[in-house]
């Protein structure tokens, strides 16, 4: 291997740590924020265990897209497959480019999905037979992240290493 092409190995290698770290951050925080939610609801009636919590797990989903498409790009470089392939510098880049979508957005979703699940939270404190409802409102927040695990899925396989 010569230096561009660790370089490249470093870029693409680059691009599953943004993938994975920036959701997973992102998915800890919201999960964070609606188990603070979830926890004082519990404290007061512990029968809303199993809503609070169901609300409280939805800002996780981030984290798992940035895993899964870290571990496409890990497996694209061949690193989970045996061996590094020879990654050109451009080619890495644009791996690193293509890891970007999942993990900025996977970011911002999850912190708004654990503010959003925080408010849910609260409706079922309220309201509990307004559960269904209350998960629509975090449910809207997924929808981004998933098209942003789609660009960045469709994006890492459509590179030829």
């Amino acid at each position: 291997m010569n230096i561009l092409s660790q370089l490249g190995i470093v870029y693409a290698l680059l691009g599953a740590a943004v993938a994975v770290l920036f959701a997973g951050c992102g998915s800890a925080i919201g999960v964070g924020i609606a188990g603070q939610a979830a926890s004082g609801v519990v404290t007061e009636d512990p029968s809303k265990f199993a809503k609070v919590l169901i609300i409280q797990l939805l800002p996780g989903t981030q984290g798992l897209y940035g895993l899964l498409v870290g571990f496409i790009t890990l497996s694209k470089i061949g690193i989970l497959g045996g061996g590094a392939a020879d990654v050109s510098v451009s080619t890495g880049l644009l791996i690193l480019a293509a890891c970007l979508p999942i993990g900025i957005v996977g970011l911002l979703s999850g912190i708004a999905q654990g503010k959003t699940a925080a408010a849910a939270i609260g409706i079922v404190a309220k309201k509990p037979e307004q559960f269904g409802k209350a998960m629509l409102f975090p449910a809207m927040v997924e929808t981004y992240a998933i098209l942003a695990l789609l660009v960045s899925f469709l994006a890492v396989n459509g590179i030829q290493v």
